[in-house]
């Protein structure tokens, strides 16, 4: 099994928190952040489909549970540092923004992108997972039995 440096673990963080940012939300954040710079598509953005897998009750079998739109792109910078993104759904420029995002990240550019960009990302991420949990526990109903006394 491979070994995943400290690196790759930041790396899957910062690409998670961008696949599943709510629209539009990455880009605000990085246009406030920067000027975009140039880069040359190795692979434009474009829509595709994957299958979703679901196991029963969590560990058992695997089972396709179905298909998910997913947005794929792949950049390179001046510099020639790779950029790559997957988003959920099928917003091209949510893609493209994903991808340079990777791209600067691998940059002197990161600590700056890591405290504008991700920093709020995680941050309100975190929020929805609260407000996503307080609804839940909202509906939480507690049974519990009561003694009859009739010994």
């Amino acid at each position: 099994m491979k070994d995943h440096t400290d690196t790759d673990r930041a790396r899957q963080g910062w690409m998670s928190l961008l696949a599943k940012a709510p629209q539009g939300r990455a880009a605000a954040l990085l246009d406030a952040a920067m000027t975009r710079p140039a880069a040359t598509w190795l692979r434009p953005p474009e829509v595709g489909a994957v299958m979703v897998r679901g196991r029963a009750g969590g560990t058992g079998a695997p089972f396709n549970l179905g298909e998910m739109s997913v947005t794929r792109a792949c950049l390179q910078l001046a510099d020639g540092t790779v950029g790559h993104a997957y988003i959920q759904g099928r917003n091209k420029a949510d893609a493209e923004t994903a991808a340079l995002i990777d791209a600067l990240m691998q940059t002197d550019a990161a600590d700056s992108l890591r405290a504008q960009v991700l920093a709020p990302l995680a941050e309100e991420a975190g929020d929805r997972s609260k407000t996503r949990a307080a609804k839940a526990a909202a509906t939480k109903v507690d049974f519990f039995t009561m003694a009859r006394g009739e010994d």
